[in-house]
């Protein structure tokens, strides 16, 4: 029973992708007026190791076979798993974006856990990373607390030459749209990568009767993690379903601000497709079958939005 099962879903979402919902991403896909971009854009497409159950070479064979142009994936804490993630990237061309944080409930230990991955993230010896992406602070920790995990990583960037950004997370530091503002107004070297999924869940909302503090934290986003969110939640079923048409309307529109920056200043553009596996995908119940392909939508998302801003 539950092999059928699994093979309704997959052939459902195989249809869905190639026939009915195929015209609706094509219209969203013209959306978005033409920008001519200045000499130096350049957009790269990071695929995610989260949920993928097979082997570090057969996550990077994949992703190349399907033409990102990197893997963003969390900074491996041992040696051996070191090894065999800079022999895949190098067999396959790719480059390599760090995810870091750290897990403390104590700002000082948590702070002294951050730096010492960032350190080992930055300064490695195998391969330059395109960029590291922060799981930073904590949303309880005070505002100076959570500030010198900034002052640190502004350091670290000046130092290394490679950018460091702080995601707009749920329990972190840039949690809510508000509190993201006070970070952006006070912090001019502060940069962000936009998981804008998070504060639709937070504030229960598409965000519209938030607009100056969205556009304002627009002004600095470097990098972006493509998950479309709801107002319930941080991850639609199926953006390519029509009844999401709203909330991937939504996230379109923040994420066009972003590129026609990066297009006018000629800079480059890293995009995360960032579609995440049960939970965070919605299942079935009793079978916590996933209700669609996450791979399948990740690379969905990535043609879909390299069309768009190419």
């Amino acid at each position: 029973m539950h092999q059928n099962r699994r093979h309704f879903l997959k052939t459902t979402v195989t249809a869905a992708a190639g026939g009915i919902l195929a015209p609706y991403a094509e219209i969203k896909a013209a959306e978005l007026p033409f920008v001519k971009a200045k000499a130096g854009y350049e957009l790269l497409f990071m695929a995610t190791s989260w949920g993928y159950d097979g082997s570090t070479e057969d996550f990077c064979a994949l992703a190349k076979k399907e033409g990102y142009e990197g893997v963003e994936v969390w900074w491996p804490g041992d040696l051996g798993s070191q090894q065999e993630l800079f022999a895949a990237l190098k067999k396959h061309n790719l480059q390599v974006g760090f995810l870091c944080g750290a897990g403390e409930n104590d700002p000082d230990q948590h702070l002294s856990s951050f730096m010492k991955n960032i350190d080992a993230a930055v300064d490695n010896s195998f391969q330059k990373a395109l960029y590291v992406n922060c799981h930073s602070g904590r949303d309880y920790f005070t505002y100076e607390q959570n500030k010198k995990i900034i002052d640190y990583t502004v350091k670290k960037t000046k130092s290394s030459g490679i950018p460091i950004y702080h995601e707009t997370h749920r329990s972190r530091m840039l949690y809510a749209a508000p509190i993201a503002r006070n970070f952006v107004e006070k912090n001019p070297d502060l940069r962000i990568t936009l998981d804008i999924s998070h504060w639709c869940v937070v504030h229960e909302s598409l965000l519209g009767n938030q607009k100056e503090t969205i556009g304002m934290v627009l002004d600095r986003v470097e990098h972006i993690h493509s998950r479309v969110g709801h107002p319930e939640g941080p991850q639609v079923s199926d953006p390519r379903a029509p009844e999401w048409g709203d909330a991937l309307n939504a996230h379109l529109a923040w994420w066009d601000k972003v590129i026609e920056r990066k297009k006018r200043k000629g800079e480059r553009m890293t995009i995360l497709t960032e579609f995440g596996p049960a939970d965070y995908m919605p299942t079935l119940p009793y079978t916590r079958q996933p209700v669609a392909d996450q791979w399948g939508i990740n690379v969905y998302m990535m043609n879909l939005l390299r069309k768009r801003y190419q």
